[in-house]
């Protein structure tokens, strides 16, 4: 490989490490003596950046300026590329684009500007406790449709239970995920054209979170959801971002693209009033640097080394933990546990098995939080030695047999 995905590095000013053992349950609790932390759990990389992003970064930081500045063209002419090539994206303009304070800060934008506080939101669960949050903090009413797992055990949407939700319900917004956070499904075509359908039947705003858009592995495509048809490209807020796939979170930085100009002017009036939506020029830089030919040929690399990743830990629970299952991932980096019936089987609770896991230094993820009911999600974004390690933790000290405990 031309890049680095296999150095085990330090990391500082990181929630993934320094957050361990901060704040009881919500993230995981500090292993016992003799064991590291691996992160499991925070959905960034313990992979360095692309080169192109440190970079275009030191080439800006050299000039020592960082007053108010405007938006450079690059930096527009970047994403619009990038779609272009990515996704095969066409017709996408300047005035299409804005920026966002985060994904999370475009959803809460979006669900104020098309729904009133008390009015019901429709999601699929299991769903990203980022949007629960959100919607709970600006007093909306959630409803959920479950996805259902077919006899390949592939998360599939229930398209029934969505229309009777959104009639009972009188549902107007919905939040969409694409791909999925925490399955890893990447939608196909068709479910993307029957979904779209029943929310035009219906006078469903989508707001549509693409931020896992460049993690997707061979044999599957992200397919934007605004391409499906006309009628879902004018009534779909997309969300995106560099963060997941460069792992750039901590600069801030997201984007929406809105073709139709009624929510685009809905949305950006919404934005100014508040005066939160102000980008930071080293993101700018930043994300010139990661939509890149050489950011193109990272995420390749990159993509390949997660898929790796994803068959190791896929295969060894398959193989190990009996009662385990988990439904393979078209994309992400993130893993979806479902330990119901181990837990039933060893009579352990979900709490005490990820209390095993934390005291072995596996930082891995109450999946309860995002209505997973028996649920454990796991972070693969680091070098793969890591990933054995962490496995060989869980086969040693967790996931015990009972002749074995």
């Amino acid at each position: 490989m031309k890049y680095d995905f296999e150095t085990v590095c330090q990391r500082i000013d990181a929630s993934a490490v320094d957050g361990i053992g901060k704040q009881p349950g919500k993230n995981p609790g500090k292993p016992k003596e003799g064991f590291d932390v691996i992160p499991m759990w925070v959905a960034d990389m313990n992979f360095p950046v692309a080169p192109s992003i440190t970079e275009e970064l030191e080439k800006r930081v050299s000039h020592p300026f960082y007053g108010y500045f405007m938006t450079d063209d690059a930096y527009f002419q970047a994403i619009i590329k990038w779609h272009e090539m990515r996704y095969g994206t066409e017709g996408l303009k300047k005035e299409y684009i804005g920026y966002e304070n985060g994904v999370l800060g475009g959803v809460a934008t979006a669900l104020t500007a098309f729904a009133a506080p008390g009015d019901t939101v429709l999601i699929h669960s299991p769903a990203y406790i980022g949007f629960t949050g959100t919607m709970r903090d600006n007093g909306y009413q959630i409803v959920t449709s479950e996805l259902k797992k077919d006899a390949s055990g592939v998360y599939r949407m229930d398209f029934d239970d969505m229309e009777q939700k959104i009639i009972a319900n009188r549902v107007h917004v919905a939040i969409f995920c694409s791909p999925h956070n925490p399955s890893g499904r990447v939608w196909e075509r068709w479910e993307l054209e029957q979904v779209m359908e029943l929310f035009r039947k219906h006078e469903v705003i989508v707001i549509s979170d693409e931020i896992w858009s460049d993690i997707v592995f061979e044999g599957h495509q992200h397919i934007p959801l605004q391409s499906v048809s006309e009628d879902a490209r004018n009534r779909t807020i997309a969300l995106y971002a560099p963060s997941k796939t460069f792992n750039l979170a901590g600069l801030i930085g997201s984007y929406h693209i809105i073709y139709n100009k009624y929510l685009r002017d809905k949305i950006e009036l919404k934005s100014l009033k508040t005066h939160y939506n102000s980008m930071n020029v080293l993101s700018m830089h930043a994300l010139i640097g990661a939509y890149s030919a050489c950011g193109a040929e990272w995420t390749d690399e990159l993509c390949g080394v997660l898929r790796k990743n994803v068959e190791y830990a896929c295969g060894f629970i398959e193989t190990h933990f009996e009662g385990v299952e988990v439904s393979r991932p078209e994309g992400t980096y993130m893993l979806f546990l479902d330990c119901e019936k181990w837990c039933r089987n060893h009579q352990i609770s979900l709490d005490e098995l990820l209390q095993a896991g934390y005291d072995v230094g596996v930082a891995w993820q109450d999946g309860r939080r995002f209505y997973g009911k028996t649920h454990i999600r796991m972070n693969l974004a680091s070098p793969f030695s890591r990933i054995q390690e962490a496995f060989t933790r869980l086969d040693k000290y967790v996931f015990l047999t009972d002749k074995q405990s």
